[in-house]
């Protein structure tokens, strides 16, 4: 079998921030509800300013929960068939003990509780950058108490280094980033239970590929990013401390964006999949 070639966009990683954006991080942890920053977020902090920018002209709708509340109410899945129930006899004989299944559980949590405000969020910021302008009033915000944080994940499965068999059925359920492959955190992360995760990928990977669930993913982020307007025409004036992106930084937050478009609707709804077929704690 050779060796996946797998994508990625350069990060800044948690353990390597400081100053100002490690308040940035700390403070996206606490009102995503997280124990983490999400690889979008990470991604922009590589170019100078441009999540300090981000994150100074968002925050207000972080802090009064405007942007987390708004995400959340809008994820509709209407059009998404359930996956069948497990059973624990059956989680047992996939390697699942009553441990690994509240390990599965908090990670699907994870991706569905962050995944809808990162969408929302990055739309915001798409309009941003193609000109739009806060259009609210420089008013302190309301307060607004975040869910509490979700446990931390164990670490991810590098799927270079992984067996062979692993791997390959990582692979299936890949996406493309400039025509190279990227599988996705969620599925990276069930790897540690490779039972499971090929029983999953069996139920995920003619998904990923059905034009008409496709769409139905699509019109679940389009849903989300559609109250992007409305925010923005709440939100105070940009701080003037702050810089717009370049030209050539918004092209490349713009295109990491794009790409997110696609993975994220798939993390909100496989992730709902997997915890809702799991058996009830």
């Amino acid at each position: 079998m050779n060796t996946p070639v797998l994508t990625t966009m350069a990060e800044l990683p948690e353990i390597e921030v400081a100053g100002e954006l490690a308040r940035i991080y700390e403070e996206i942890r606490i009102y995503c509800g997280v124990p983490y920053v999400s690889s979008l977020q990470r991604h922009v902090a590589t170019m100078p300013g441009c999540l300090e920018y981000a994150w100074a002209v968002c925050r207000p709708a972080f802090l009064d929960g405007t942007i987390p509340e708004t995400a959340w109410q809008r994820v509709k899945m209407v059009d998404i068939a359930p996956f069948p129930k497990f059973s624990e006899a059956a989680l047992r004989l996939l390697g699942v003990d009553i441990a690994g299944v509240k390990a599965i559980r908090n990670i699907c949590d994870n991706f569905v509780r962050v995944s809808p405000i990162n969408l929302l969020f990055a739309g915001i910021v798409e309009r941003l950058i193609g000109g739009a302008v806060p259009g609210g009033e420089d008013t302190p915000a309301a307060p607004w108490t975040p869910p509490d944080m979700l446990v931390p994940m164990p670490a991810m499965v590098n799927v270079a280094a992984a067996p062979p068999d692993v791997a390959a059925v990582l692979m299936q359920l890949k996406t493309e980033i400039g025509g190279k492959p990227f599988v996705p955190g969620l599925y990276r992360l069930l790897a540690d239970w490779p039972a499971y995760l090929a029983h999953g990928a069996t139920l995920i990977a003619p998904l990923l590929h059905n034009e008409a669930e496709k769409r139905a993913r699509a019109s679940i982020a389009e849903e989300i990013i559609a109250a992007a307007d409305d925010i923005i025409a709440t939100l105070p004036p940009a701080p003037t401390e702050y810089a717009r992106p370049t030209v050539v930084q918004g092209q490349a937050i713009v295109s990491a964006i794009r790409t997110y478009r696609v993975t994220s609707p798939e993390m909100v709804v496989f992730g709902t999949l997997l915890r809702d077929a799991l058996p009830v704690d």
